[in-house]
């Protein structure tokens, strides 16, 4: 009776259901750490900077199993990789709440990016094997939704675990929410067969994990320890060997881990280029804008919360309309105008000051997600939209790896402009100035990253969110072989 389940509910709504799922998780967690890293200290009578392990371990692990998510997928099928990955996070997340030190915690926590390594590449070649890529638009308007709610919640829920309960919780909340998930997903997400991938690459796997979580190690411990420390420049240096040795291999091995080659066409390379270099302002001043109210204004954590939050509105509000005009103006025009903006509302943050008030604050804020909100769909949608669909396990996974790279660059960009803008004897404390300053870096980027958009070759994605030809039209997301949909 079990195995008739599946077809009662369509995919069209199961999948989506499931991804949110996976993405408010997964999102949150990442978020939501920080908030408990006092009390944590406190409980294991540590200062919160020896627990710098617990924050890095996390990204460092993601980037070093998202290589292997594609040859998963296409080997067992979309459904199993994403529902084993999820059970293994929520299990991780179990035994995090109940760490009795930081050395059993910083190995939970390894496990918890691995799994999360495999959830959203698996999550997102779900999503994009259901639809056509003129359906992709419509549902990634339903599908930011949790992408912005997250991050803004995350805080303010992490504070009301960690004051009312325990950091413990911060942990333990993972799993009623995502136990629903892993039982919806077992009884009604449809079975991906597995396929013939071909030959697991061991040796890229090996060059592009250890690359990819050398470098994220050098880029997220860069801020802190500082650019010229020694395991930073050795983390970034040995990073840097290991990626150009990962890149020549997977470009002459016929059967490659990673599928480089996707990278020829134009469309799939300057997407992942405006993702790559526009993530960093654009999440750079998502970082920023609590760091100047709590220490440059001297504002609690709840008044940031609240005074950053309407950003999340303005995106979910632009998103709606972006919807409606990707397939007519293409994403061109809508990602530089996006990316415009986001420049002009930075140079307005630019002159905050101490005395700025919270609701000026606000409306910049608000301003920012206007702006943002034309830029995740279009790159998203478009980066997919000449992608054969035999290869979207691959194209999928690329694109995480971009994404992730680009989100561990915003912090390390905007704590460097800070670093640079404060004077020596005020290290500690960093003057308005040098978030002034900050923000005028991140305009900086933002600008440049508008003048490349404009540049986007779009004709392909307007015809395939036109129900054209540009790629093969999709259908429910039953993999075989190498990705190839199969009736449900």
């Amino acid at each position: 009776m079990l195995s008739a389940l599946p077809l009662r509910l369509s995919q069209r709504l199961v999948v989506p259901v499931v991804c949110v799922c996976v993405t408010f998780i997964a999102i949150v967690d990442g978020a939501i750490t920080t908030v408990a890293l006092p009390s944590i200290a406190r409980q294991f009578d540590l200062t919160t900077a020896a627990l710098d392990g617990v924050v890095v371990v996390y990204p460092v692990c993601l980037a070093m199993a998202i290589p292997a998510s594609a040859w998963l997928v296409e080997r067992f099928g979309g459904k199993r990789v994403l529902l084993t990955a999820l059970v293994g996070f929520l299990v991780s997340s179990a035994l995090c709440g109940s760490a009795a030190g930081l050395g059993v915690l910083v190995v939970y926590r390894a496990v918890q990016g691995l799994s999360a390594g495999l959830l959203l590449p698996a999550s997102a070649a779900l999503l994009f094997g259901t639809f056509t890529p003129a359906e992709q638009v419509r549902v990634s308007r339903y599908m930011i939704v949790p992408q912005q709610i997250a991050p803004a919640a995350a805080p303010i829920l992490g504070g009301l675990l960690v004051d009312h309960l325990s950091w413990r919780w911060v942990f333990y909340v993972n799993v009623p929410v995502g136990l629903p998930a892993v039982v919806f997903g077992a009884l009604f997400l449809a079975g991906h067969h597995g396929g013939r991938p071909g030959r697991f690459d061991l040796t890229g796997l090996l060059l592009s994990a250890a690359a990819l979580g050398t470098v994220m190690f050098g880029v997220c411990e860069g801020p802190n320890r500082g650019w010229s420390s020694a395991a930073v420049v050795t983390a970034l240096a040995l990073g840097a060997v290991l990626l150009t040795a990962a890149v020549v291999q997977q470009l002459r091995v016929g059967e490659p881990l990673l599928k480089l080659r996707l990278f020829a066409d134009r469309l799939f390379r300057d997407t992942n280029l405006l993702n790559l270099v526009g993530l960093i302002p654009i999440l750079g001043a998502m970082y920023l804008g609590p760091l100047f109210l709590q220490q440059a204004q001297g504002r609690t954590a709840s008044e940031s919360g609240l005074a950053t939050f309407p950003e999340a509105f303005g995106v979910l509000l632009t998103v709606q309309v972006v919807g409606v005009l990707y397939a007519r103006i293409g994403p061109r025009i809508i990602v530089g105008c996006g990316m415009t903006g986001v420049c002009a509302v930075l140079l307005a943050f630019a002159t905050c000051d101490a005395d700025t008030g919270p609701w000026t604050f606000r409306a910049y804020m608000f301003l920012l997600g206007l702006a943002m909100g034309c830029f995740f769909i279009p790159t998203t949608v478009a980066s997919l939209a000449t992608v054969d669909r035999s290869d979207l396990p691959q194209a999928t996974t690329l694109n995480t790896v971009v994404r992730q790279t680009g989100g561990a660059l915003a912090p390390a960009m905007v704590t460097t402009a800070l670093v640079l803008g404060t004077p020596a004897a005020a290290a500690a404390d960093p003057p308005v100035s040098a978030y002034q300053h900050a923000y005028l870096v991140l305009a900086a980027l933002a600008a440049v990253t508008a003048v490349f958009a404009f540049t986007l070759p779009d004709g392909p994605a307007r015809a395939a969110a036109r129900g054209g030809t540009a790629t093969a039209p999709a259908r429910p997301a039953r993999f075989r072989g190498r990705g190839q949909p199969v009736d449900s």
